[in-house]
């Protein structure tokens, strides 16, 4: 007897995040709106283009590269490759004073 798929499972399996995506394709992909290199970000299931700063769904292993189907990365305030945004900031030195004149 044959089971039919459940389309739960299909549609959960649709939306995983850890899709592949063929290396070669990753390797031509440009994105379209800066047209520079794009990164895959596996965990997301994303294209990131920092320059655009968009990330690009990936959906069923094909790229989705729609500037209106593409997340802005300030979306969640951060971005998943970077490790921080820079230095902290450094307190002011305390303030000089000025000798009087004598």
């Amino acid at each position: 007897m044959t089971q039919t798929p459940d389309p739960a499972d299909a549609q959960a399996a649709a939306s995983a995040p850890n899709e592949t995506v063929d290396p070669r394709l990753l390797e031509v992909l440009i994105c379209p709106v800066s047209r520079s290199a794009l990164t895959y970000d596996r965990a997301r299931g994303e294209l990131i283009s920092r320059q655009a700063g968009l990330a690009y769904p990936i959906r069923n292993g094909v790229p989705i590269l729609l500037r209106e189907e593409a997340r802005d990365l300030d979306d969640t305030g951060t971005d998943p490759d970077a490790s921080s945004s820079g230095p902290a900031p450094q307190p002011d030195p305390a303030p000089k004073t000025r000798a009087s004149p004598r």
